[in-house]
């Protein structure tokens, strides 16, 4: 029994924030930002709009390019690090907004590694025989906890969904998967407010030492997909598309150049979206499936690293 992506989905919201508007909020500019992330522009939800808003409009794309309805769906799981509410999880409220009333779901936490936990975990729901058809969401509000005077994070991130549809199946699509953690290096990224008695306490916006991710990112990055590529028996040659975690584009290439692989098979969408977390990914997908670059029988090989920090990679013939 295997599990494979049947339909992928995204959503944008409308406002698009560029690095000329950045500079009229920090002291920034446009050369800066893009020469040292990539980015050209992000897109900012607007007020009205909940991570589970923007997880619907992917999802629904998703499904519809799967070709079910949400009423087929028997699992949901939301990637989020910007969850609506402390409880109930996103999850449950997307399930409701579905209009489905008999999937499980559940969020999971693993910030920008978030869709790569989730798919990994349908994955083996779907396996096991606990589910035959699931719904898996990277959806992220980061603009809600960003401190826009700093100019080292608040130029990276945006906000945005995307989604797949991942059905039982004969034939092999999830081909494997390695997942990773290490909380000691918790404090190089985070946000690290709590609320106690009803108000905010710690600092609730990101944070980041810069230089310390960078060099952390690309070690394990090209480290477990190595992993994952001697499991299956593959070499770098195998792999026909790389969808990394969009959160800079030097770190995309640093990686790419450790693992010998052009950058004409990195699928790259980070200069229009900015880092958005465990929405990147399946972005990133679904990008690349409706403009005909990643076809059926490629192996497509995802990877991401993020805040705990959390990294893994997970490998897909399509």
């Amino acid at each position: 029994m295997y599990s494979k992506i049947t339909g992928t989905g995204g959503y944008l919201p409308a406002k698009v924030l560029t690095n000329f508007d950045l500079e009229k909020i920090v002291d920034t500019s446009h050369d800066w930002i893009l020469s040292r992330s990539g980015i050209m522009q992000r897109h900012i939800a607007d007020a009205s709009e909940a991570a589970s808003d923007l997880a619907l409009h992917a999802s629904r794309r998703a499904l519809e390019a799967a070709g079910i309805s949400a009423q087929d769906i028997d699992l949901i799981i939301v990637a989020t690090t910007t969850p609506d509410q402390i409880f109930p999880s996103t999850a449950c409220i997307l399930q409701d907004k579905l209009g489905n009333k008999s999937a499980v779901a559940f969020d999971v936490q693993a910030v920008c590694s978030g869709f790569i936990y989730a798919l990994n975990t349908a994955d083996l729901f779907i396996r096991s025989g606990q589910a035959r058809n699931a719904l898996v969401v990277g959806t992220e509000v980061l603009s809600r906890i960003l401190d826009w005077t700093d100019r080292t994070t608040c130029v990276l991130f945006g906000d945005g969904a995307g989604a797949v549809v991942l059905q039982r199946s004969d034939t092999p699509g999830i081909l494997s998967a390695k997942l990773h953690a290490d909380g000691s290096q918790r404090g190089m990224l985070a946000a690290k407010g709590s609320i106690r008695n009803g108000s905010i306490q710690g600092n609730p916006f990101i944070s980041m030492d810069g230089q310390g991710v960078f060099k952390f990112a690309v070690k394990v990055l090209s480290e477990v997909v190595e992993e994952v590529l001697m499991e299956n028996k593959m070499t770098h040659a195998d792999i026909d598309w790389l969808v990394p975690h969009q959160a800079n584009l030097r770190i995309m290439e640093a990686t790419a150049k450790k693992l010998n692989l052009s950058l004409d098979k990195v699928v790259i969408t980070v200069a229009k979206h900015g880092n958005t977390s465990a929405a990147s990914i399946p972005l990133a997908l679904d990008t690349a499936v409706r403009d005909g670059r990643i076809k059926a029988g490629q192996h497509v090989l995802c990877e991401a690293v993020g805040g705990g920090f959390t990294w893994g990679a997970i490998l897909i013939k399509w």
